[in-house]
């Protein structure tokens, strides 16, 4: 009979086998030259039980990252990086938020306004797909959709440690430093990574506790468009320039075109190696005819890495300026000269200093966990959560802050925005093309800018919105016949502006969406000046193409005399018609509605305080009362997502979009309109308590405005315990951005809540409105930000509060309450006003 091997035998004898199969065949990372992939192999194996870091806000691993999920992001708002932390064979995938193809286009259809009227009749009498059909014909863009934003590149490099004990890797959320600490053959090696704003450039530090034992080869490498090459001599000698005697130097440049077409986004990336007390040489690799960087027995490495395009920028093509904005590698090697004239500890400080002073702003303390779930590392924390079902509060701590850390990396003024993946994607084709989708997802991106005291990161929308304009202009006059501006359900980088991806792209309230963004800036400011110079003109082009895009509809229909959008759409949902065929187009769906009552509310309000343009508010007040209300069907209960009482084909959707007017909008509140607060409530529980990443995320907040934090928490947890991905990257799947940064500002709107305006021109701040069981016993929190320019401190212990410090940073009155109390206090500008869990002064 023949001894069969246990099952644990046989594991371990593969497992033993991979690693050496991985040792003896996988090249050097700087000599591979397979297709770049979010996979990766680290030829190095792992030992010890590596001692995690101290404190909070930090993210860490006992290994390197095997996938780009796993890799941890840094960035500085215009160049980013993936660290996988590897220890024989280490990659940086780079970004820099302007390598975007396309270009600016015409792409309106002068067809669309010719069908309009028929489509508009047909959807009136009910004949919903031949307006489909006809609208998906005569509408749609030319060309119908955007090309994708591009990762620069990827910086590899090997070592000679195969072993490694006690490896640790961290990021730290407080400093935006990524370290890397593990032994090998008796060395301790460290590295450092960040992303200086400050410098704008990727820093890299590697030293050893033992002299002359720093050696490595590295090279860059896009998998398109690119060639890397040694920095041409005259570019060379302006580095070496800054370089110490005591240290050699040696550049490698990245360089290329998309698509190597000359219409396109040209990009560079420069890394400069720096070796104290070693080489640093420019070196080819005959066998895998690569050019890379050889560095020999240096105590301590520097990596200095910049990446720029000649992207014209969103000043230049708001102005109607497309043309190239300059040469990328010169930018590059300009950008690294500049860095290398300050010692490397001040570059760092200066990086700490420039991102705590956004970072330190809010601080969150919940419950500690117990020692030993404080010990783990991050995604053994989450496996917990996955098991138990509930994330630790540590967790929520850290998961909190992650999404303000997100926000600091990838929207910094002067930058672009924060796409569907923030700035960080390694593909040529990203998933969505790593757009901004303007029917939910690149508002999300936001949402925590203003409550988690990030304000002046916002900006960048606004920028981007301005790109949008005159493409917008464009596209409502052609398509609609219109004035204003109109922006459908995605853009890119060039301001793209007409329906894209299908019927689902003729969703005309994207720019009346946005215009919301501007207004809550000046809300929670108070900047006069931005209102009148930014916001308001932002906010008057997008009502004045909806006034101009709204219909009467006829005698016989749902909304018989009201104004009403159409053709209509509620992203990105389909309803059942009465003969059993699948539809989406309608009239006066009523996420159109609620959008278009905030923002004529807004226009109202805005036109008030700047004293100007009475007869447009006029026209907004007079339009606004021809609006339909929102509906609650006599059959569930529920909020009506379309004029008519139509079955859902997807219940579970992952778009909540009917209840924009809960949350993002104040149209529905539990203290102002009851019957609607209860409707949207069977309208949750109908939608269940799954979805994608961000589609939690959104019901999240929806919950925390119906003051039911529990139900809140629950979607957190499975947030958190399914919808998270190693590197707490939000998943939809796959990777989304926006469930990060919706899930930051749930989390803020637990505990402080300001979107009920008063009489008096004020906003009600709800002190812990929806505070759940989970996070009741005791906490606190410093620094978040409520409308009329409040900053709030607060503390916490068994569900009620302690105290409360509020600095009124405009003076004004102070409405504030909590679940059993109000009061309303005058505050002078600057004043700081302390209350305790009666809301009493002290």
């Amino acid at each position: 009979m023949k001894k069969i091997l246990s099952p644990f035998i046989m594991i371990l004898v593969s497992s033993l086998l991979t690693d050496c199969f991985t040792q003896v065949s996988v090249l050097e990372a700087s000599k591979r030259k397979s297709e770049i992939t979010s996979e990766w192999t680290d030829r190095a194996q792992f030992s010890g039980t590596g001692v995690g870091p101290q404190g909070k806000n930090m993210i860490w691993s006992r290994s390197s990252a095997k996938v780009w999920e796993e890799a941890y992001p840094v960035g500085n708002g215009k160049l980013g990086a993936m660290i996988f932390g590897g220890v024989a064979d280490e990659r940086l995938q780079l970004n820099e938020n302007t390598v975007w193809d396309g270009l600016p286009l015409d792409p309106n259809n002068p067809e669309g306004l010719k069908a309009l009227p028929e489509i508009q009749r047909l959807l009136f009498e009910n004949k919903n797909n031949e307006a489909v059909q006809l609208a998906e014909r005569t509408m749609m863009g030319n060309p119908a959709g955007v090309n994708s934003y591009q990762s620069l590149g990827e910086l590899w490099f090997d070592t000679p440690e195969l072993k490694a004990e006690n490896y640790v890797r961290n990021l730290d959320l407080s400093t935006a430093v990524a370290t890397v600490k593990y032994t090998s053959d008796g060395v301790t090696y460290t590295r450092e990574y960040f992303a200086s704003a400050v410098d704008n450039v990727i820093a890299v530090r590697i030293s050893a506790d033992k002299k002359n034992r720093i050696s490595l080869n590295l090279t860059l490498r896009r998998e398109q468009d690119a060639e890397c090459i040694e920095l041409p001599a005259s570019a060379a000698s302006t580095v070496k320039k800054h370089v110490p005697s005591n240290i050699n130097s040696a550049s490698l440049l990245l360089k290329g075109r998309i698509s190597s077409s000359p219409d396109r986004t040209g990009f560079a990336a420069q890394v400069s190696a720096l070796a104290e007390n070693g080489r640093a040489d420019f070196v080819y690799d005959s066998h895998s005819q690569t050019n890379m960087i050889s560095v020999k027995d240096a105590d301590v490495l520097t990596l200095y890495i910049a990446g720029a395009t000649d992207y014209p920028g969103m000043e230049n093509l708001a102005r109607g300026i497309k043309e190239f904005s300059g040469d990328p590698a010169n930018k590059c090697n300009e950008t690294i000269a500049k860095a290398l004239g300050k010692p490397y500890a001040q570059l760092k400080a200066e990086h700490v200093a420039d991102h705590q002073k956004y970072f330190s702003r809010v601080d969150l303390d919940l419950e500690k966990p117990a020692a030993e779930i404080e010990a783990l590392p991050t995604s053994e924390r989450l496996d917990l959560a996955r098991k138990s079902g509930k994330p630790d509060l540590g967790l929520v701590e850290t998961y909190f802050q992650f999404g303000r850390y997100l926000l600091i990396a990838s929207s910094r003024p002067g930058g672009m925005p924060a796409n569907l993946q923030g700035m960080w994607a390694w593909q040529m084709y990203a998933p969505w093309n790593a757009d901004f989708h303007t029917n939910i997802n690149f508002q999300m991106n936001y949402w925590p800018a203003e409550i988690t005291n990030l304000s002046e990161l916002h900006i960048p929308m606004f920028d981007l919105i301005d790109v949008m304009i005159k493409p917008g202009e464009r596209s409502a006059k052609v398509i609609y016949g219109a004035g204003g501006w109109v922006v459908h359900h995605l853009t890119d980088a060039w301001g793209f502006t007409a329906p894209a991806d299908g019927p689902q792209g003729i969703w005309p309230v994207g720019s009346a969406w946005l215009a919301q963004h501007p207004w809550e800036h000046y809300i929670f400011t108070g900047d006069r000046d931005f209102l009148a110079r930014r916001a308001y003109p932002i906010m008057k082009g997008a009502a004045r193409f909806i006034m101009d895009f709204l219909v009467e509809a006829p005698a016989g229909t749902a909304y018989s005399g009201k104004l009403v959008t159409n053709p209509s759409y509620s992203p990105e949902n389909t309803f059942i018609l009465p003969n059993g065929e699948h539809s989406v187009f309608t009239y006066g769906a009523t996420m159109d509605l609620e959008i278009i009552h905030n923002l004529l509310s807004n226009c109202i309000e805005a036109c008030r305080i700047l004293k100007t343009d009475s007869d447009f508010r006029r026209e907004c007040e007079k339009t606004l009362k021809r609006l339909p209300a929102i509906q609650i069907s006599k059959t569930t209960g529920r909020i009506l997502e379309w004029a008519e009482d139509y079955r859902e084909a997807e219940p579970h959707h992952r778009h909540t979009s009917h209840l924009f007017g809960l949350h993002p909008g104040n149209q529905i509140t539990v203290v102002g309109t009851p019957d609607l607060a209860e409707a949207a409530r069977k309208t949750l529980l109908a939608r269940g308590d799954d979805g994608t990443g961000w589609g939690l995320a959104w019901k999240i907040n929806m919950w925390n405005r119906l003051h039911d934090g529990d139900h809140a928490f629950k979607l957190l947890s499975v947030l958190l315990s399914s919808k998270t991905l190693p590197n707490m990257f939000d998943d939809h799947p796959p990777f989304q951005i926006d469930g990060n940064f919706g899930a930051a500002a749930a989390i803020a709107e637990m505990l402080v809540q300001s979107h009920l305006p008063t009489s008096d021109g004020s906003f009600d701040i709800y002190l812990l409105p929806a505070l759940p069981k989970d996070m009741a016993n005791k906490g606190s929190v410093k620094g978040l930000r409520a409308r009329g320019g409040f900053i709030i401190d607060l503390s916490w212990e068994n569900g009620k509060l302690s105290k409360a410090v509020i600095l009124s940073t405009l003076g004004g009155k102070l409405h504030l309450r909590t679940k059993s109390h109000n009061k309303v206090y005058n505050t002078k500008k600057d004043e700081l006003v302390t209350v305790n869990g009666n809301l009493d002064r002290d």
